[in-house]
């Protein structure tokens, strides 16, 4: 098998076409993504609030100071651009010159662009591309011809990529654009990007989608530009039929969920320990997320809480009408509401369940929730910091007013939250654990027989294998 794999053109230098996928909130570091670079592969560190390792080799965590969410906004842009050039430091310190280092930012984080002036003006030379998704980067193409770096957009469908194309790319020189990641908008981890036209439930094949992608590439003159196959990647040899074929064209592997149980992954070790226990079906695609996207998480007590959440969930009206004719109070001065005769049985039974608490969404539903739950809840919406351009939790926006203009709601959670507790060695149980479907093949793959973690190094060497 690793004959017929060929190193391929990324970034401006030949490589194996293996990149490691970039996982917000730290999941992917300087440390791995160097690994991986000096594997002669791509690395990719996480420019989505990374953290900050000074000189010394330390972590300087961040204390917001302001009391605003805007004033809390303005220190997370700062900590997360002197965040992400500590990490490109490391990244390129132990790559030694060797393979390339790539950046990922998602579109939708709180002033992703500032962050990515910020970032590329002051590690010029130490990043070598971006990547890019969780929304559509219209403008990373001209950002990337500022500082002279490749620029990759993640898309999950032909019609997307020629929307960026169209609007934007192509007033940019065509050769800094280094690739398009097509991630499999069904198995990826994380954000996915299914469109209201796609079916959650009906999964459909990545070839002919991805010959398709190639199709329109080949037509505006990209037929030399790499696709990288993102989501669903775990053995290569699953993918030998894609290499060499004129339908695919030049072709790269981007592995999301492998990097997890490396050694030099900076997840905690009982995240590693829980995915080598993984089964099949144990990762949840689900609509939970803040940002209005699908996701791939573990299922724990954090998912589960959040479907039962959403599960005690009715309609209501303001006013009594023929439908909506059950009066029912709310809240401490006891607002009155008004739900139908069998919705009113359900809220009488979730409430002597112990969820009395009663939180309208944007929607004219309300959910039931437990007093701890409520406090939780609004406390996080208090505390929100501006992680995101647009939060459906908060109802923070990045520009304007900072307001989205609806409710902030509670059937969703505090995304930035969870997130940076499961990295700074949180409970894995009880909060946000994403991951690609392919995790349940940790506890089938022999490389990881007796809980093996290997070194990046033997990853890559494993995968050239065709393994």
């Amino acid at each position: 098998m690793k004959n017929k794999i060929k190193k391929i053109i990324i970034s401006g230098k030949e490589v194996w076409p293996i990149i490691e996928g970039g996982k917000g909130i730290a999941v992917s570091d300087g440390r791995s993504s160097g690994a991986f670079a000096a594997a002669d592969a791509v690395g990719t560190f996480s420019g989505a609030n990374a953290k900050l390792i000074d000189s010394n080799g330390e972590l300087v965590p961040l204390i917001y100071k302001g009391k605003t969410r805007n004033e809390k906004h303005e220190e997370l842009i700062e900590y997360s651009i002197e965040a992400g050039i500590s990490q490109a430091k490391i990244a390129n310190e132990i790559s030694k010159g060797h393979g390339r280092v790539h950046m990922n930012v998602l579109w939708e984080m709180g002033a992703a662009e500032r962050v990515l002036h910020g970032i590329l003006e002051k590690a010029k030379g130490l990043v070598h591309g971006i990547t890019c998704g969780a929304g559509m980067p219209y403008r990373l193409g001209e950002i990337a011809a500022k500082y002279q770096v490749y620029y990759y957009p993640i898309i999950s469908s032909v019609r997307a990529f020629k929307a960026l194309w169209k609007r934007a790319y192509q007033k940019i020189s065509s050769y800094l654009l280094g690739g398009v990641v097509y991630e499999d908008p069904w198995l990826a981890g994380g954000h996915n990007g299914l469109s209201n036209s796609e079916n959650p439930e009906l999964p459909q094949a990545p070839f002919e989608r991805v010959a398709e992608l190639r199709s329109f590439m080949n037509e505006i003159g990209l037929s030399e530009t790499p696709i990288v196959m993102a989501g669903g990647v775990w053995h290569l040899k699953d993918w030998e039929h894609w290499l060499n074929n004129l339908q695919i064209g030049p072709i790269a592997f981007q592995f999301g969920t492998r990097p997890l149980l490396t050694k030099e992954s900076p997840i905690s070790p009982e995240w590693k320990k829980k995915l080598l226990t993984l089964e099949e079906g144990d990762v949840f695609l689900n609509k939970f997320s803040p940002t209005g996207f699908y996701s791939s998480a573990v299922k724990n007590n954090f998912i589960r809480e959040l479907h039962e959440r959403n599960l005690r969930q009715i309609k209501f009206s303001e006013n009594a009408n023929e439908e909506f004719n059950n009066e029912f109070a709310i809240g401490a001065r006891g607002r009155k509401i008004y739900l139908t005769s069998k919705d009113k049985e359900m809220a009488n039974t979730w409430a002597k369940a112990g969820y009395t608490e009663v939180m309208k969404t944007p929607d004219t539903t309300v959910i039931f929730v437990t007093p701890d739950k409520f406090a939780e809840i609004r406390q996080d919406q208090i505390n929100c910091m501006g992680c995101l351009s647009h939060c459906l939790f908060s109802n923070w926006k990045d520009h304007g007013d900072h307001s989205t203009g609806r409710k902030p709601d509670p059937r969703s959670f505090c995304i930035q939250k969870t997130l940076q507790n499961i990295v700074h060695d949180g409970d894995i149980e009880n909060e946000l654990m994403f991951s690609g479907h392919n995790a349940y093949k940790f506890k089938q793959d022999p490389f990881y027989k007796n809980g093996y973690v290997p070194t990046v190094k033997e990853l890559v060497e494993r995968i050239l294998t065709g393994y």
